[in-house]
């Protein structure tokens, strides 16, 4: 996992809940119901979106490097020696 994602995903839980609190309480809708609602519905898009917009964001950075595959703690027995 990367952390760019886990950012995201918390701006996006904060955006969605409070959306979504504002549209009810709008709505005249005044009760914990709603407010439970907004965050479980914020919880469970957090995630999935900060992920696709954290892909798509490194997707389209051309600085950006993949991270390398670190060497083993032991080393291969068939390896030439150097």
């Amino acid at each position: 996992m990367d952390r760019l994602s886990w950012y995201i995903s918390m701006l996006v839980f904060s955006v969605v809940s409070g959306v979504l609190l504002v549209t009810f309480l709008a709505l005249d809708w005044y009760s914990w119901t709603a407010i439970a609602l907004a965050i479980g519905i914020g919880l469970i898009a957090a995630r999935p979106f900060g992920r696709l917009i954290s892909r798509r964001i490194k997707r389209q950075d051309k600085l950006f490097n993949p991270p390398h595959v670190h060497p083993p703690l032991v080393p291969d027995p068939k390896a030439p020696e150097v």
